[in-house]
């Protein structure tokens, strides 16, 4: 058995490594391989949706019906089953293929569509298409860069009258951070609504024993082209 301080230690060497051979993204699909091989775990498989994203959910409770979301770097579909069971036609993406192929064995018949994407070059169809769009601790998983490109990606992916949700770790601005996690900034929060999403709520929560949160919410106006 893994335990989880040895899951994290590997997972932030194979991000060093990937990080210093130029592919800063490339340790998804290495620690997703190694867990589905038993050499490791994905520290972040609690096996049950965000706490964060549930708790949303349950405040908001967005109707789905008719509309389409997208789950932005689904992992193993936690969160990506949480939103098709409020009614939206789920699409959920990761860009590790052994994350997709382990969500699509671990939920098997499940009405959401897990595929594998990038976030960086996500396909042109997806362009303003989700009605909600759901990013749960991704932003902060990559180092910067490219996390400026990520959250730059991420708005373009809200329809007209759509919602954003992004959830994070929290960090005071110049506080230092050796991820991953690389927890985000308020102004790194700020910056999500840039190109034309406008802030509904920006939450900074603190529920022991969890790191503090960023939980916000953004909206694109119905109005816009």
């Amino acid at each position: 058995m893994i335990r989880p301080d040895e899951a994290e230690e590997i997972a932030g060497r194979m991000a060093a490594e990937s990080i210093a051979a130029g592919d800063p993204t490339g340790w998804f699909e290495r620690l997703y391989a190694a867990a589905e091989a038993g050499e490791t775990a994905v520290p972040w498989d609690r096996g049950e949706p965000s706490r964060f994203l549930a708790q949303w959910a349950e405040t908001r409770a967005p109707a789905g019906a008719g509309k389409c979301a997208v789950v932005v770097g689904c992992g193993l579909g936690e969160d990506a089953e949480l939103v098709a069971g409020l009614g939206f036609e789920t699409v959920a993406f990761d860009i590790s293929p052994t994350a997709i192929a382990t969500a699509r064995r671990r939920f098997p018949g499940s009405a959401v569509r897990y595929e594998t994407a990038d976030l960086l070059d996500p396909p042109p169809e997806w362009h303003q298409a989700y009605d909600l769009v759901v990013e749960s601790l991704i932003l902060q998983a990559l180092p910067d860069p490219p996390r400026r490109d990520a959250i730059a990606r991420l708005g373009g992916l809200v329809a007209p009258g759509g919602t954003l949700i992004v959830i994070a770790r929290a960090r005071e601005p110049g506080q230092q951070v050796h991820g991953p996690p690389w927890a985000l900034t308020r102004a790194e929060i700020d910056a999500v609504g840039v190109g034309g999403l406008d802030p509904v709520r920006i939450e900074d929560i603190t529920e022991p024993p969890w790191p503090r949160r960023w939980r916000a919410e953004f909206c694109r106006p119905s109005t816009s082209s």
